[in-house]
């Protein structure tokens, strides 16, 4: 059987960052395992053009939820990344690390190490803005763009009113990581920055680095309790290869428990039901499911918003010349271009909400969006997603096919928070509305509409229309008890030997933002773990 010293299943964002740190000594053979294709694609590389790759089954598994009673029993669309990159390569580019007091959270709930202190160095290591010759080793780095100066007019108008409500300006990485802004995003010179394209792709001329493309990986096999090889589909039909000194499992929230569970370290009631051998019982595995669940207020506009760009052909004409001569403009950016981190309430210790704010909207296309091919007149919206909820779902494989998606159940507002979140925000979507100079912009709400004005009525609102921003974490979570968290502090699995899972799934909590950039801090932490226990 072939043989390698480290195995990485997933070369997503996560990924491509372990694969890129294990095999950069030279003395390690790494093999990483891909179940989708090369990120070499257009509308991968230009930034806006997630908004095709959204609903592209050859990049994306397009994965559904199950019915959610919470929100009308509506079964949502879940898009991950299944192309080198991962979500990373699919994703709208906004980079947020996270509050402060996330990470301290999760050090606070048995996870030394894992402090924003701690965590800080491991940010600032891949963080190319943040770099100085003298503060960050030398290895791949994320670009990380300002784009305020190519943002829609409107972004300044959006910022102003909620200024004029009493939130700050801030840089959203600072030391405090609150307030109103322009959004940073994963961009250099016009096209995305994502793991592969920063970690992967200048690795792979290492001897020591294989990857294989299409490989889905089926299951991990055990000797004893120990994790000694995969077995994965390739072109070449089913294959299985051996790990000298670990199995590394990058795949994400949604595949690291499925693959857990198809391998026989799950509950052991849902195994046994299924008919799948049990090699660990682990009841966390695929459980304290965790994501951010936004909804959108659209507005037609008395002034052209990126819909007037995007709608005409010319106006797409123009835009693609500016993209080519100069890689700036609309095509370079996200369509998320500003929001915030506030709190609804000034007395609560940190931001409970997360604001957007796009000049473009799509009412006619439900959550399935092409950003790409909005409405045919002048609108925006504003959307905003509770920061840490405290409802909780799970995960779990359908049956022992390693090739069917496994059920997901979201559980959406299930606590009373989640539901006194969900109030404050729409009341905070209207005020901003409300406000000048927004206001003046203003020409009519077009959803939920005027007429929805009582609290049933919003809340009613919320649950027809709402949708995730696709942030799942924590269904792998870490922690000290192996009876509700799957791995330990140095991401360890409970039960077994030689298997580590690094990707969101061990988030304790969800951060309080964007989710692509504390997974970038998790890969390099977990590199540098296993690099640890390596010695010089």
């Amino acid at each position: 059987m072939e043989a390698f010293d480290y195995i990485v299943v997933g070369a997503g964002t996560a990924g491509c960052v372990v694969a890129s740190r294990l095999s950069e000594s030279g003395r390690h053979s790494v093999l990483l395992l891909e179940a989708g294709g090369s990120d070499r694609r257009l509308w991968i590389q230009v930034p806006v053009g997630y908004g095709r790759t959204f609903n592209d089954p050859q990049v994306n598994w397009m994965y559904e939820a199950q019915a959610d009673p919470a929100l009308a029993s509506r079964r949502l669309f879940w898009p991950r990344g299944k192309v080198l990159g991962g979500s990373g390569s699919i994703n709208a580019l906004v980079y947020y690390r996270g509050l402060p007091g996330d990470f301290d959270d999760w050090r606070a709930l048995g996870n030394p190490g894992w402090g924003f202190e701690e965590v800080l160095p491991f940010f600032q290591r891949f963080e190319a803005r943040a770099r100085a010759p003298a503060a960050a080793p030398r290895g791949p780095a994320i670009h990380i763009s300002d784009v305020s100066a190519d943002v829609h007019p409107l972004c300044r108008k959006f910022i102003d009113s909620c200024r004029a409500l009493g939130f700050a300006g801030e840089d959203f990485n600072g030391p405090r990581g609150e307030g109103v802004g322009i959004y940073q995003i994963t961009t250099k010179n016009g096209r995305r920055e994502s793991s592969s394209q920063c970690y992967l792709h200048p690795a792979l001329h290492r001897a020591n680095l294989t990857l294989r493309l299409r490989a889905q990986v089926l299951r991990i096999l055990f000797e004893q309790r120990r994790a000694v090889a995969v077995s994965y589909r390739h072109t070449d039909g089913t294959q299985s290869v051996r790990a000298n000194k670990a199995v590394i499992l990058c795949g994400g929230a949604i595949n690291s428990p499925q693959l857990l569970q198809l391998s026989g370290v799950g509950d052991g009631a849902l195994l046994a039901r299924h008919g799948i051998e049990v090699v660990a019982d682990s009841p966390a595995v695929g459980r304290n499911l965790q994501d951010h669940l936004a909804v959108s207020y659209f507005y037609r506009s008395k002034v052209p918003t990126l819909n007037d760009v995007f709608v005409p052909f010319a106006g797409k004409v123009k835009v693609a010349l500016r993209y080519l001569l100069s890689r700036r403009g609309p095509l370079a950016m996200s369509v998320n271009q500003a929001g915030g981190f506030i709190k609804s309430d000034p007395a609560k210790p940190r931001p409970n909400l997360q604001l957007y704010f796009n000049p473009i909207s799509y009412t006619t296309q439900g959550l399935k969006r092409r950003l790409l091919e909005p409405d045919p007149f002048s609108a925006f919206l504003i959307s905003f997603n509770a920061c840490r909820p405290t409802s909780r779902g799970h995960i779990e494989i359908r049956s022992a096919h390693p090739l069917e998606a496994p059920a997901i159940h979201p559980n959406s507002l299930a606590t009373d928070e989640d539901v006194a979140d969900v109030m404050a925000g729409v009341r905070l979507l209207r005020a901003i509305a409300a406000t000048a100079p927004l206001a003046d912009y203003i020409e009519s709400e077009m959803l939920p509409g005027e007429a929805k004005r009582s609290d049933a009525q919003l809340l009613q609102d919320f649950r027809e229309r709402a949708g995730t921003v696709f942030h799942p974490v924590s269904t792998c979570r870490m922690g000290p008890d192996p009876e509700s968290a799957v791995v330990d502090a140095s991401l360890r699995v409970y039960g077994v030997d030689a298997l580590r899972v690094i990707d969101a799934s061990v988030f304790p909590t969800v951060t309080s933002g964007n989710t692509n950039a504390p997974t970038l801090m998790v890969a390099e932490k977990g590199a540098a773990l296993i690099a640890a226990e390596e010695g010089p």
